[in-house]
């Protein structure tokens, strides 16, 4: 029987995700959603269940309004790392979802990671 894509997407987020429940050290979850239009990243504590900080190319203050590129992924980075730092937040773990690490999701990290979040 053939999975669809959308059943291939969830057991791959699951399996993500259950990887990092399992190696979590209290750290908080960086989670990153990409969809045809946009890109957001949530850093998450699940301990506590609450969002810390929020970066989304939806946001006008980033100039990428209604952009899903590699540039507007980057601003993303950078402005979710700047706002992790004003939180207090030096460490966290990268939870890319169902998403392939490449791309637009590749370089939302390494921003992230230039601009001092220690993913």
């Amino acid at each position: 029987m053939a999975n669809t894509k959308r059943q291939l997407f969830l057991k791959r987020r699951m399996r993500v995700r259950n990887k990092l429940r399992r190696t979590n050290r209290g750290r908080m979850r960086l989670s990153v959603h990409r969809s045809n239009k946009n890109i957001s990243v949530q850093l998450i504590d699940d301990v506590n269940g609450v969002t810390v900080a929020s970066a989304s190319s939806l946001e006008k203050a980033l100039g990428v309004v209604g952009s899903n590129n590699i540039d507007a992924a980057t601003k993303v980075g950078a402005a979710i790392a700047e706002r992790a730092k004003k939180a207090g937040i030096e460490e966290a773990y990268f939870d890319r979802g169902g998403f392939l690490f490449h791309g637009k999701v590749k370089a939302l990290a390494d921003a992230a990671r230039e601009g001092g979040l220690n993913i």
